[in-house]
């Protein structure tokens, strides 16, 4: 089902990354694999009442932010669109090729978000209000370095990019492994089970670790380029 889509990273407590694992992965999860058994709820029910938790989830958390967030709503789509593939009984190559369509799409977007004057670093270093930006571009007007934040800012957010396009191969090729028989069959249901459960420690960890490596490799740049520590430029508490 993949309910795991890749984020943005953001600052998560202990409580929100339970949760996250427990309504994405763990619950749906068991629901395929030891439920959907013509002894228990079946392969559809089974398929339903494995879809709610994370479209549950996921719903929840918009409204708790109370904003819209792209990424919440790409991933509540994508479970949507894996769900009605699967109760359609479609071709599991079409949803190999949904897997690697919307993480592809993402990374295609982000490579265009690098072109505006909104790019996706510039974002997610806002949302995570560690750092005082006023002050960083204060310094780096005054060193006349600001032309070389702005291409850190681009490689990183290629970088990112490229995050994405990895989970996007990733994801066809763990969907093409492991979907083998019918949908609508309770052999489906445990090879989704399975393709969920394997889609966070072999897509999300690695993709999720070269995200954080791209917000690394800016914060390393900015001692060099405004000669300051980079504590200097976190807010204070």
């Amino acid at each position: 089902m993949s309910q795991h889509t890749q984020t943005a990273p953001q600052p998560q407590t202990a409580g929100n990354l339970f949760a996250n694992l427990a309504f994405n992965i763990v619950i749906p999860v068991l629901i395929l694999s030891k439920l959907s058994t013509d002894d228990y709820l079946g392969p559809v029910w089974g398929l339903v009442a494995a879809l709610a938790f994370p479209i549950g989830f996921g719903l929840w958390e918009l409204k708790q932010s109370g904003k819209l967030n792209f990424f919440s709503i790409v991933g509540i789509i994508s479970v949507l669109l894996t769900g009605g593939m699967s109760l359609l009984q479609l071709d599991p190559k079409y949803i190999a090729i949904k897997e690697a369509a919307v993480p592809g799409l993402i990374g295609l977007l982000i490579l265009i978000s690098g072109r505006t004057r909104f790019p996706l670093v510039k974002t997610i270093l806002e949302n995570m209000q560690l750092l005082n930006l006023v002050l960083l571009k204060e310094k780096l007007s005054s060193n006349g370095t600001e032309q070389q934040f702005e291409h850190t800012l681009d490689q990183a957010t290629r970088i990112i990019a490229g995050s994405f396009f990895l989970s996007s191969v990733l994801n066809y090729l763990l969907a093409k492994w492991l979907l083998v028989s019918p949908p609508g069959t309770p052999a489906y249901n445990e090879e989704l089970a399975n393709m969920t459960a394997l889609s966070y420690p072999v897509i999300a960890i690695p993709s999720t670790l070269i995200m954080m490596g791209a917000i690394w490799y800016v914060f390393s740049r900015i001692p060099k380029l405004t000669g300051q520590s980079l504590e200097s430029f976190f807010h204070e508490q």
